[in-house]
């Protein structure tokens, strides 16, 4: 027999993770093989939109429109890993949410190796460039997620520094559907409070003021 969605029980899909660029050591992870690190332009968005498994650039262009940045690391001319870096606000499509940085933050996201250049250590390197030139840029902090059963990238976020911070929770009850943000176990209640009001914007009062009549793992439904 099947289980119901009452006995599925939470499930954890992801977690934001944060480094604190002040807390940026001076030697970080590098690649196995040489490579080359740079930030991309508007000559590469044919190339990048291919390597990221696109029809046209078109998506490419609009990211540069909007101030996005994309940062890559070449093999012998090749795009082989690329990531993509937004400082105001990004969707997190999979959970239906927008990511709103203050002033002084950033975004990582859309991050990728191409099958063929894995297990070279380029994932953490170009983790590693990009925090090193946002850091030299004035920023402060970095956000940035990876899914719970993704492994590799995990440890790549742990080798620049990064920290856990926040726990998304998909919860079945009553037939509904219930999505949580809960702090990841240690991590600092004031940098939870923070992803949090990153992640829910003006409904973060209306998440504050339940918690006073509602008993609950200091979560908040969203839909």
């Amino acid at each position: 027999m099947m289980p119901t969605t009452s006995e599925i029980g939470p499930q954890h899909l992801g977690t934001l993770w944060l480094l604190e660029l002040s807390e940026l050591s001076l030697i970080g992870p590098l690649p196995r093989v040489e490579a080359q690190f740079q930030r991309a332009g508007l000559e590469v968005a044919p190339s990048l939109a291919q390597v990221m498994g696109l029809d046209s650039p078109e998506e490419v262009y609009k990211r540069f429109d909007e101030g996005k940045c994309c940062y890559v690391v070449n093999l012998d001319g090749v795009i082989a890993t690329y990531g993509w870096v937004t400082f105001d606000i990004e969707l997190i499509g999979e959970l239906r949410l927008h990511l709103r940085l203050s002033p002084g933050e950033a975004y990582i996201w859309d991050c990728a190796t191409l099958p063929e250049y894995r297990g070279l250590r380029l994932y953490p390197s170009l983790l590693w460039y990009i925090i090193s030139e946002l850091k030299a840029q004035g920023l402060k902090r970095v956000w940035i997620g990876a899914d719970a059963d993704n492994l590799p990238s995990q440890k790549g976020m742990r080798l620049c520094g990064f920290h856990p911070i926040a726990d998304f929770v998909l919860d079945y009850a009553i037939a509904l559907h219930s999505f949580w943000i809960r702090g990841h176990p240690g991590a600092p209640q004031q940098l939870v409070e923070d992803a949090r009001r990153a992640l829910l914007g003006e409904r973060y009062k209306a998440w504050i003021a339940a918690l006073s009549s509602v008993n609950s793992d200091i979560m908040t439904s969203l839909f």
